[in-house]
């Protein structure tokens, strides 16, 4: 098992890269829905699995009395680096959401929504970084998450062949409007490589 994924160095230069990438990705948001987009600091840690199930079940007591959690999973690979956007809505009136991006509220847009948000903040956010290292991810067809499910149990069952993983959160708050969601780039440590070469050559 790797101990440490990335030294501390490395580590506030990839908390520095997320911090504009999100603000990128806001600002894409705010424009586009004429809203004011709070940010949270960018948050870099490493978890193994458990970390982030137990992470995923925190958000969701946050939103208690709501439904379970919904969320958007996308893949992306590109230049030796590797890992997974996940995309998760909690406290959030999809009533809200839907009138921002002007569509009706019904269970049959509901995928729609989410994928739009999804596009604008989780493609954003990858392009952003991308960009600042030098390099371009292609994206996997998302996949959503949690309509009919317990995301938390959901991933628990799936089959995992890594230890650790390095995890950006960063949180997107739309003021005035019940609209939160928090955006989870995880990349394991099989396929972190290429990320920790690129962090180096900016550092040099």
């Amino acid at each position: 098992m790797t101990a440490l994924l990335l030294n501390e160095d490395q580590r506030d230069c990839l908390q520095e890269i997320a911090n504009v990438a999100m603000g990128q990705s806001a600002d894409r948001l705010a424009r586009l829905l004429d809203v004011f987009v709070v940010l949270s600091i960018p948050n870099v840690s490493i978890l193994n699995p458990n970390d982030i199930v137990m992470t995923l079940q925190s958000l969701q007591s946050l939103d208690e009395g709501q439904d379970k959690l919904t969320g958007v999973c996308q893949g992306f690979i590109g230049d030796g680096i590797a890992g997974e956007a996940l995309l998760i809505f909690n406290g959030t009136d999809y009533r809200d959401l839907a009138q921002l991006l002007k569509y009706d509220d019904t269970k049959e847009n509901r995928s729609e929504i989410l994928m739009d948000t999804t596009n604008v903040l989780g493609g954003a956010c990858l392009h952003s970084l991308a960009q600042q290292l030098d390099t371009h991810f292609s994206l996997g067809p998302p996949t959503l998450l949690g309509e009919h499910y317990d995301i938390p149990e959901l991933l628990k069952k799936r089959e995992i062949s890594w230890n650790s993983a390095l995890v950006v959160e960063i949180n997107y708050t739309i003021e005035d409007h019940r609209v939160n969601c928090d955006l989870l780039l995880v990349i394991s440590e099989n396929c972190i490589n290429g990320l920790v070469q690129k962090l180096n050559y900016l550092l040099d």
